[in-house]
């Protein structure tokens, strides 16, 4: 991968340590990218006023320099004043939910794979790049266009650009008799 959003947790560039387990660490890009396209929302978290909100969005993203995450949403409303506010969030997505069981409470888990990491959230305002992001979701959850849009509806739309500074990948891996490593 050439430059762009740091993979390994411990350069992550905001002061924490990375990640406790590194046994679990996801460094690899293709499995990076699986779960990018296996993920069915990604999970936003604002933070402004020392209050924090988080909500899940329907995205799609490009990744070739860099990881860019794209949403869509109404031109007003929550999200949008705290992102207006701070536009410093964190995203986190996941899949390969597998419950483990044990013996005891405490032997209990859940097996997955994630992504989260931190960026900077903004409005795209470019008409071209806006449509980009609009076909980049579309093609996220299955539909090959090409994509027509309604132009009242388009223009109605707000499309959001993540720009991805850090990120890490994490598993827990459930074993064939339901324990985990």
């Amino acid at each position: 991968m050439t430059a762009g959003p740091e993979i390994s947790s411990a350069a992550r560039g905001d002061g924490s340590p990375g990640l406790r387990r590194k046994d679990r660490e996801i460094t690899d890009p293709g499995e990076i990218r699986d779960i990018l396209d296996r993920s069915d929302s990604c999970r936003i978290g604002f933070a402004a006023d020392s209050v924090p909100y988080i909500v899940a969005m329907s995205f799609g993203y490009r990744w070739d320099d860099r990881l860019v995450l794209y949403f869509h949403c109404a031109r007003e409303g929550r999200k949008l004043a705290l992102m207006e506010k701070n536009d410093r969030v964190c995203f986190q997505m996941d899949i390969d939910h597998a419950l483990i069981r044990g013996k005891r409470a405490c032997d209990w888990g859940m097996g997955y794979r994630s992504l989260a990491g931190t960026g900077r959230l903004s409005r795209v305002a470019d008409g071209v790049e806006k449509r980009e992001g609009l076909d980049r979701i579309m093609a996220h959850h299955g539909s090959r266009g090409p994509h027509e849009y309604e132009p009242r509806i388009f223009d109605a739309t707000e499309v959001l650009r993540l720009e991805v500074e850090a990120f890490s990948g994490k598993e827990k891996k459930a074993r064939s008799d339901n324990s985990f490593d």
